[in-house]
């Protein structure tokens, strides 16, 4: 059964007063009321809050009650407009019951039911007045009325003929947001005016919450539309890497919060991890962790060190909003060396699971979190084994009012641990181990598992520095393109490489190599021992050189250079047929 549906003894609760006599004092209505108002409205929650009124009701006041709402209300938010017709199309929120036979109002009123009401029914007349509507005995003729409009004529006409009816609106800020029916059985004390005074109180206090309930879920579903607008729809294709990840907003009653994370690719393959988080919740919070994810990988393509992106990243933050302080790790990932440089910004530390499942927490300066102060951060650079995960995370994930970030962190490390080696199961394993929602900061949580290269993904070719092995790197791409599969890409390639093989050997140092890469794209790497970047420049016509990277610059999708230890690596990338 649905918690939202309320079933009760008939003789339960101290209805005797209340029911037998038809002068009920002020005073105990009075007392009634206050119960009530303390008895509806504790949560945030529209269903929640109908049922509430369902306790309060059913049976001290009624023998059945139920709270309809307009459905647009409940699916979007939006007040419908107003029919034409005078139909109001209402969604069943709470049912209560205390008769004899209590499933066959559940069988002929089901809960969470969507039905158009027609114009004549009693429901619909009193949405569309904002007046409360009393039958102190309803006729066979207007029950059948009412079960015909439900297309259910003979089981409820048989259920409300000779019941005591009333429905009252639910009416908040000038709006009827929709009714709540009350019935007594035959032959019990029928509603009278004093009753219609009591139910139009109830369901005013009912109306002012239902409204807050509505008003709160809004902006919770846009905070959360929002920020789920601004987190990755899709991660990409990272090569030598497999990657999960998941998001968990915070609990109904902090809202959403700040935490993102991303994943982006850079020259070479390479791809950057980024995790972040933004304290304190709502849209405030969401629209600024947008800014930071946009600043983020903006600053990633200019494919900066890591402790680079975040110092940058700090200086924009306090450009952004100085309020608003933000924590964050920024990972890169070369697959071809399995070498991850790592910095962070006051953020949790990264967590390294080993092929042999041990754990290790990755140690460096924590730094100061993002917005504070301008220090420099430090990276740390590390060799990730084959096999072995990376776990980058928010510290809701390990930190609550409870458990401090230490003990947060040593649970997490057995998580992942585990036996589990799929990383979507490792995922849902951790967050699923969370606390309840109400206690419960948001998480944002990436995993990520290197492994070595395929052949079909990296070649590699030494090369020396005599002019005369520009050929031999032809003959090497053409070969490579052909056991990939690739061969309507050779000839454009060829074209590259040997404009990139030229200008390393003309304007380069020893050693040279020449690099092709499957991905998302092709690349094709030249590396040398000179730190000067190739410039271009427009050849004048009866120049001989100068057009080399014009011929790359048409052909390619896009080409740059970075920086290495040895000197340089020029690339450049073609889409895949």
């Amino acid at each position: 059964m649905n918690r939202n549906c309320l079933i009760k003894d008939p003789i339960e609760g101290n209805q005797s007063k209340w029911r037998r006599s038809s002068a009920v004092s002020a005073n105990e209505r009075l007392t009634f009321l206050n119960e009530a108002s303390r008895s509806i409205g504790t949560t945030l929650d529209l269903a929640e809050t109908s049922r509430e009124l369902m306790d309060v009701a059913v049976p001290r006041f009624a023998d059945t009650a139920e709270v309809l709402i307009h459905d647009r209300l409940v699916v979007d938010g939006e007040f419908p407009s107003r029919s034409l017709d005078g139909t109001a199309l209402v969604r069943r929120m709470a049912l209560g019951v205390a008769a004899d036979d209590p499933y066959a109002w559940v069988r002929a009123v089901p809960l969470d039911e969507v039905t158009t009401y027609p114009s004549e029914l009693p429901h619909a007349q009193c949405m569309a007045t904002g007046m409360p509507l009393m039958y102190p005995q309803l006729d066979a003729e207007t029950a059948r009325l009412i079960g015909g409009g439900l297309d259910r004529e003979s089981t409820i006409a048989a259920l409300l003929t000779d019941t005591s009816f009333l429905a009252v609106p639910l009416s908040a800020r000038g709006r009827v947001l929709g009714c709540a029916v009350f019935t007594r059985r035959p032959g019990g004390p029928p509603f009278e005016e004093q009753d219609v005074a009591v139910a139009e109180e109830l369901a005013a206090r009912t109306a002012v919450c239902v409204d807050n309930a509505l008003l709160y879920t809004r902006e919770r579903r846009t905070a959360l539309t929002l920020q789920s607008s601004l987190l990755p729809a899709e991660l990409p294709h990272a090569l030598g890497m497999e990657i999960a990840s998941r998001y968990l907003p915070a609990s109904d009653l902090m809202g959403v919060g700040g935490d993102w994370y991303d994943v982006i690719p850079l020259p070479g393959c390479r791809s950057a991890l980024v995790v972040g988080d933004v304290m304190g919740h709502g849209t405030r919070a969401a629209a600024t962790m947008g800014q930071l994810r946009t600043a983020a990988r903006t600053l990633a393509s200019l494919d900066l060190p890591p402790d680079e992106v975040l110092f940058r990243l700090n200086l924009m933050s306090q450009d952004l909003d100085p309020t608003q302080i933000a924590t964050c790790v920024y990972a890169v990932y070369d697959p071809i060396t399995r070498n991850c440089s790592i910095a962070r910004a006051g953020h949790v530390p990264p967590i390294l699971l080993h092929p042999d499942r041990s754990t290790e927490i990755v140690e460096m300066s924590p730094g100061l979190p993002l917005g504070i102060g301008s220090d420099p951060l430090e990276t740390r650079e590390l060799t990730l084994p084959a096999g072995s995960v990376l776990a980058l995370y928010t510290d809701g994930l390990v930190e609550s009012r409870r458990r401090d970030i230490d003990a947060g962190i040593m649970a997490l490390r057995h998580l992942l641990a585990g036996p589990l080696q799929d990383l979507e199961d490792m995922c849902d394993l951790t967050i699923n181990s969370q606390r309840p929602g109400h206690e419960r900061d948001d998480i944002a949580l990436l995993l990520a598992r290197v492994r070595d290269l395929d052949p079909d993904e990296m070649a590699s070719f030494p090369l020396s520095d005599d002019p005369r092995f520009v050929r031999t790197a032809r003959r090497f791409v053409r070969t490579t393109l052909s056991a990939w599969g690739l061969m309507s890409l050779a000839d454009t390639t060829e074209l590259i490489v040997s404009e990139m093989v030229t200008n390393a050997l003309k304007h380069g140092w020893p050693p040279i190599e020449l690099r092709l890469l499957r991905g998302r794209t092709l690349v094709c790497e030249v590396a040398d021992g000179s730190s000067t970047a190739p410039a271009p420049r427009t050849p004048a016509l009866d120049d001989d050189t100068g057009r080399g990277l014009m011929l790359i610059k048409r052909f390619a999708y896009r080409w740059g250079t970075r920086p290495t230890a040895q000197g340089k690596i020029v690339w450049v990338e073609q889409r895949l047929p």
